[in-house]
């Protein structure tokens, strides 16, 4: 398995690259974990999900469990488990996209459904989440498995969710973030906050890690629609213009059309309804977001969230790691700077 990319921005040492650095041993076991439960005698599983899973990705699902772990003073391994167990997770509902999104890049490189198909790409999606499973079991916490099962259940119900509201140019903001919340930042509060429940910690502190996951979560996806018109591939791992092309409606384009004019509306209805693009479309919808000013909109609420996620963690105590989470809620804003 390739050796993880660590999340990159333009600084030397981002906050997310301190949170690595300060956590590498955990995410070394992590890793030996996440290589170790990827083999299986068919030969097609380890072959494919290692070019997901071992292609890299920022790992910061479950960089953010085995830190939180230690912001917990857990002195125990069983979080090194659940954070493999995280990244399956997240690894198994990227796989279901890819055929669902029908998207031409992943992490960089060619999704793993254009390479082995569909069916394979279902099915090592399938056994990626029963891989998950076995390892939540085995930590002995049934509390932290009732966590991790509820947010694979509840990511497939925002998946559906999205997928029944695929073109649907009337998606209202509130059905918007009921679905963001279900898909993106339901693993994010569930990654942290299975870390006080191992680390055995009051409910207040379980809570608040819950806080500042789900908010750092909600406001990762934000800035991600933000980037998918606005932003450079490298920063997105993915097509820039993906959700566009897919049809996804997402917030920036939610409060466009809630401005847009007659003929505007009769262009969104054309990309997105009836799915006829060409190649001049995107730039065409690019501009009519950055207009609406939908775009600088979206970045504030994403940086609200970040910032309600920088306060969930004031009852910690102040220690570099604590100092260095709250960074990082707020360089996932920065990313659409």
């Amino acid at each position: 398995m390739n050796a993880p990319a660590q999340i990159q921005s333009d600084d030397a040492l981002s906050p997310a690259q301190t949170l690595w650095s300060m956590n590498a041993d955990d995410m070394a076991a992590v890793d030996a974990i996440i290589l170790e439960r990827m083999h299986s005698p068919v030969g097609l599983i380890p072959d494919l999900a290692d070019h997901l899973v071992g292609a890299g990705g920022k790992r910061l699902r479950p960089l953010l469990t085995v830190a939180t772990a230690r912001l917990c003073g857990y002195t125990g391994n069983a979080h090194h488990k659940l954070a493999a167990a995280v990244e399956f997770i997240h690894s198994a509902t990227l796989l279901h996209d890819d055929v669902v999104d029908e998207s031409d890049l992943r992490r960089g490189k060619k999704p793993a459904n254009l390479i082995w198909g569909n069916s394979a790409s279902i099915l090592v999606g399938d056994f990626l989440f029963a891989r998950a499973f076995n390892l939540m079991v085995e930590t002995g916490s049934m509390d932290a498995l009732g966590i991790l099962s509820n947010a694979a259940s509840v990511i497939a119900e925002g998946e559906v969710q999205q997928l029944a509201a695929l073109r649907n140019i009337v998606m209202t903001e509130a059905e918007y973030m009921d679905v963001i919340k279900a898909k993106t930042a339901a693993l994010f509060a569930a990654a942290t906050e299975v870390s006080p429940v191992i680390a055995e910690l009051d409910d207040d502190r379980r809570a608040a890690l819950q806080t500042y996951g789900l908010k750092l979560g909600l406001a990762f996806q934000l800035i991600d629609d933000v980037l998918d018109y606005g932003g450079q591939q490298a920063a997105l791992g993915k097509s820039v213009g993906d959700d566009f092309r897919e049809g996804k409606m997402t917030l920036p384009v939610i409060r466009t059309l809630t401005r847009a004019d007659a003929a505007e509306i009769a262009f969104w209805r054309k990309v997105i309804v009836e799915r006829d693009q060409d190649d001049l479309d995107l730039q065409r919808a690019v501009s009519y977001v950055r207009k609406s000013g939908a775009l600088e909109e979206t970045v504030q609420m994403a940086r609200r969230f970040s910032v309600e996620a920088i306060e969930a963690l004031d009852m910690f105590e102040k220690t570099p790691l604590r100092d260095c989470l709250q960074n990082l809620a707020a360089f996932v804003v920065s990313r659409a700077s």
